[in-house]
């Protein structure tokens, strides 16, 4: 079927098409297919379109689609031919250029990458992320406040508010069992305070805490209980650091693993990219003229 199953009648589409060109308008190519348009010297064929046709569009979904690809692709096509024409032979060279330079970034980037790929180690062991840490300390500094703490939300009313409260509190191994016990009967509840928050991860977790109120709230070792309509917030916060405070490890941990895996991915494209010039010049591939002295 005609650029695959939508397009239920070819007529249907041409009548569409023939809004840019009539629709007895018959164009034969130099590899004896059928063009779908053409625009000076250039022509655009069914195989170029029917990739672009999706299960998704009806077929006067379909139609419609194909007479706006066709019309954009011969008002470009239209507009090339006349900016060669009317443009100086020094600008055109000049796009030439820019363009050949483009097509050459863009392949040997894509082949680089591909043999990056293949051989780059991307294992970063614990021993090397701590040294690298150790060493570049200094340059993760946050901007944004952290903290660990547990917390959980309540509906109101709830029957054990006040043994919630002294379990948050205590938080020894029988509190934590208990609140585990009784989990299901909360809205939320996060009882890992070995993990860093950001304030404002948890303003978006604890609506009632704002930017106004955090400082009075979100301070190491305070304990808070606050409430809206619907519901209560309770939690102990553990500890605190501030903006421009280092960034424990365990929380920077993945933007370092990134840092170093990009770092070793520039020094192989560099190994890569000498290793590629030694084997023209070993193999008579890559030689240079003249007295370069």
């Amino acid at each position: 079927m005609f650029l695959g199953e939508n397009i239920k009648a070819y007529g249907v589409m041409l009548c569409a098409v023939g809004l840019f060109w009539s629709c007895d308008f018959v164009f034969e190519s130099e590899e004896d297919r059928p063009p779908l348009a053409r625009a000076g010297d250039r022509f655009l064929y069914h195989e170029d379109v029917a990739p672009l046709i999706t299960d998704r569009m009806s077929p006067s979904d379909s139609a419609v689609f194909v007479t706006n690809y066709i019309n954009n692709w011969a008002r470009k096509q239209l507009l090339l031919t006349k900016s060669k024409i009317n443009l100086p032979e020094e600008q055109l060279a000049e796009f030439d250029r820019l363009v050949e330079d483009y097509k050459a970034d863009l392949y040997t980037k894509a082949y680089l990458e591909a043999l990056v790929q293949q051989s780059l180690d991307t294992v970063i062991s614990d021993k090397q992320l701590r040294a690298f840490y150790n060493e570049q300390k200094e340059n993760f500094k946050l901007d944004e406040k952290l903290l660990q703490l547990r917390f959980v939300v309540l509906p109101k009313p709830f029957l054990h508010q006040e043994e919630v409260v002294e379990k948050i509190k205590t938080f020894n191994t029988e509190d934590k069992q208990f609140l585990d016990s009784i989990a299901v009967q909360f809205k939320k509840l996060h009882l890992n305070d070995s993990i860093w928050v950001s304030a404002e991860q948890l303003m978006r977790e604890i609506p009632v805490l704002n930017y106004g109120n955090q400082d009075v709230h979100l301070r190491a070792a305070k304990f808070f209980e606050l409430q809206d309509s619907l519901q209560v917030y309770m939690g102990k916060v553990v500890k605190v650091l501030e903006v421009d405070d280092i960034a424990p490890l365990e929380y920077i941990a993945p933007r370092i693993k990134r840092i170093m895996v990009n770092r070793r991915l520039m020094e192989r494209k560099g190994v890569l990219e000498n290793d590629v010039l030694k084997e023209a010049i070993r193999k008579k591939e890559f030689e240079i003229y003249g007295n370069n002295q």
